[in-house]
């Protein structure tokens, strides 16, 4: 006769008549922390109220109680999502990192999370960005993206929800946004003044994608800055782009096939200008002894990428964190919050190895 192994599955299973695991409350929590029930509920709800060891106690006991808040109940009672919703232009671009690193952190400090999406997949309505907020999924918005068609910049300006909408990083010229932004026109300037300052009068510009915000700031400090430095700019001097690889590399190429190369090329974004270096090495050039070239952002790859990349900085963290602030305030003060329609982030320039005295 066969034997017939029987497994017993109650050990991983709740046996008949046993009672369910008691879950803990949040009285259990103040009970460990030793704290009231209401600063229990005001720390979790918004954590910056209250100290900063009241934080850490409350904190402790919902680890050591095992509490798990829910999250439904309390944004049925508060009337909130605790959540905002940033649009980025392209989710694949690390310029991005450390911006949301910075709205992160700020969300987090006040018990809000983030969601993240592409503004790609929404440039055709307005009513999609509208949805998170009508169906209560996020209590705000942080744009990334200037370049939003206008028939959606103008659902935005006129939905109801527009006093939690806010731009970082770039912006829509005559809209009625707050933003933050960085001090771009003083960068491209101080881009032009440093290859200046190296000994180079014939100084060329890759450009952002054309209709971008940022883009046209760059461009126009530059021209400006050339013009009072009395340098002479050929048209060829300014090469059309976009912030990606792949226009660096064409970048590249227009500059190798001019006939009155320039000996410097300051370029709109890091990534072009990285491109741009790398394309130049596949052809037999060498940066910076045949050409200085430099670029803005000052991403994290800009120090280990050889040769270093000269660059000028934006502090994106902090432009995350500002944004997140801004914004907060509108959402937890509508009524006084939110005075502030534009906040400026200082800029700096960081020297390395890809720019030198013309060869």
């Amino acid at each position: 006769m066969s034997r017939i192994n029987v497994i017993d599955c109650r050990s991983s299973v709740q046996k008949r008549g046993e009672m369910a695991p008691k879950s803990s409350t949040l009285q259990d929590v103040a009970r460990v922390a030793g704290v009231s029930t209401a600063t229990v509920s005001r720390t979790l709800s918004n954590p910056n109220v209250v100290s900063e060891s009241t934080r850490t106690r409350v904190s402790e006991a919902v680890k050591t109680t095992g509490y798990r808040i829910n999250r439904a109940a309390r944004n049925l009672r508060t009337q909130r999502a605790h959540s905002v919703l940033v649009l980025l232009p392209d989710l694949a671009n690390p310029f991005f990192s450390e911006i949301l690193e910075g709205i992160s952190r700020e969300l987090s400090h006040r018990g809000y999370s983030m969601l993240i999406a592409s503004t790609k997949q929404v440039h055709d309505s307005g009513e999609r960005l509208l949805d998170y907020l009508d169906d209560a999924r996020a209590d705000g918005m942080i744009i990334l993206d200037g370049g939003l068609d206008p028939d959606v910049v103008s659902m935005l300006e006129n939905a109801r929800q527009t006093k939690r909408i806010l731009f970082a990083c770039e912006w829509v010229e005559g809209a009625d946004f707050p933003t933050v932004r960085c001090e771009n026109r003083q960068g491209a300037r101080e881009a032009v003044n440093h290859l200046y300052s190296l000994g180079h009068r014939k100084i060329a510009h890759v450009t952002g994608p054309e209709g971008n915000v940022l883009m046209h700031t760059r461009k126009d400090a530059f021209v400006a800055q050339i013009s009072e430095l009395g340098l002479e700019l050929k048209p060829e001097w300014i090469i059309a782009g976009d912030f990606s690889i792949s226009a660096g590399c064409a970048a590249a190429q227009a500059w190798i096939a001019m006939e009155d190369r320039s000996t410097a090329v300051f370029c709109a974004s890091d990534q072009l200008a990285m491109a741009f270096i790398a394309e130049l090495s596949r052809h037999g050039f060498r940066v910076p002894e045949d050409v200085s070239v430099m670029g803005f952002d000052d991403i994290d790859f800009a120090e280990q990428f050889i040769p270093a990349l000269t660059s000028i900085r934006q502090d994106r963290l902090l432009i995350g964190e500002t944004a997140a602030n801004m914004l907060m305030g509108r959402i937890e003060s509508p009524n006084t919050g939110g005075d502030e329609p534009i906040a400026i982030i200082p800029v700096s320039l960081v020297v390395r190895e890809s720019t030198a005295a013309p060869g």
